[in-house]
């Protein structure tokens, strides 16, 4: 029986084709022939608050592989876990604003700012450019009693259920509360540090259910070691057409993950300029879309402005969520 630790790195290796966590310098495919954008920098560190194997970080490190085909710079990602993002959004929003250093950021970094009360916050970070939206699933493991969404919310009515996602201020989390709350059942939220620890209670029956992304869970989907209940898309997935949605089995709970860059304030636009063509391409390469539309993420690409005032929605409409449940004051 492998540990945990062993476990987290093999989802990484399996998923994203590296091997190991912390500073990784991403190895770029195969680069079609194109100029890649000058950059005042040789090397630019990506930092995430995932644990290797996450979504997140999956999700980066693949993304950045082919990046380096637009952008003439080696990218670094580097895993900066703890206080649900809140270490790593300090440790970037210090830095200095020369494009040295960027944040990858999905709903977490504005939950985490709104739940808690951090030293830095979402506000005191820039945010740069806006790649895609993700999809939330529900998923469970194959060999266990339950097949659809209902048999686990028919524990949840006999009993308390088990539910696992990813950190307490996660939007995996915040979806599993509200999709307890629409389903009038009892069931325990459980939080975890990433996808890696999330999956081993999924795979061991501790949990009934996880709530994550596709690409944290691909290799286990592929080797038939999980199935996905539903998602929390307002649609079906398109490569999984036969999962359904959440709200089409009855509950009202729709979810969409978005997922950048943000940067400490005070970029110059020169930096911005180049990350916005970049951000272009990258949507365009046909074997990176390929890839990225296999992990039905849905490209919707925000440029500076743009991606700065929907980042200030979000807060807005979170926070009144938030207050009008009770959850905050």
């Amino acid at each position: 029986m492998i540990d945990k630790r062993e476990f987290m790195l093999r989802s990484a290796a399996l998923a994203a084709g590296l091997a190991l966590p912390g500073p990784v310098r991403a190895a770029a495919p195969a680069a079609p022939a194109v100029q890649a954008l000058a950059y005042p920098h040789r090397v630019v560190t990506v930092v995430t608050h995932s644990s290797p194997g996450a979504g997140s970080d999956v999700l980066l490190r693949e993304m950045l592989k082919y990046l380096q085909r637009y952008i003439n710079a080696t990218f670094i990602v580097e895993n900066d876990e703890g206080g649900s993002g809140a270490k790593a959004v300090a440790r970037v929003s210090s830095a200095r604003p020369d494009g040295s250093m960027f944040y990858a950021t999905s709903p977490t970094y504005i939950l985490t700012s709104l739940l808690s009360s951090p030293t830095r916050t979402y506000r005191d970070l820039e945010p740069l450019v806006n790649f895609f939206n993700d999809s939330e699933i529900l998923y469970t493991r194959s060999n266990g009693p339950y097949k659809t969404l209902e048999d686990v919310m028919n524990r949840a009515r006999a009993t308390r259920g088990r539910w696992g996602a990813a950190n307490p201020a996660s939007q995996e989390r915040q979806a599993g509360e509200q999709l307890k709350v629409a389903a009038k059942v009892k069931g325990a939220v459980v939080s975890h540090e990433g996808g890696g620890d999330l999956m081993i209670n999924v795979l061991n029956g501790t949990l009934d259910m996880g709530v994550g992304e596709v690409q944290e869970i691909r290799s286990q989907l592929a080797a038939n070691k999980v199935i996905m209940l539903a998602t929390f898309n307002p649609e079906r997935m398109i490569g999984y057409p036969n999962v359904p949605t959440v709200k089409e089995l009855g509950y009202d709970v729709t979810v969409v993950k978005f997922r950048g860059l943000a940067g400490p304030k005070g970029m110059p636009p020169e930096i911005i300029r180049i990350w916005e063509e970049a951000a272009q391409k990258i949507l365009a390469d046909p074997e990176y879309k390929a890839m990225y539309t296999r992990d039905n993420l849905a490209p919707n690409y925000l440029p500076h402005a743009e991606y700065g005032a929907f980042v200030n929605k979000f807060a807005a409409d979170t926070t009144a969520y938030l207050k009008a449940t009770g959850v905050i004051r």
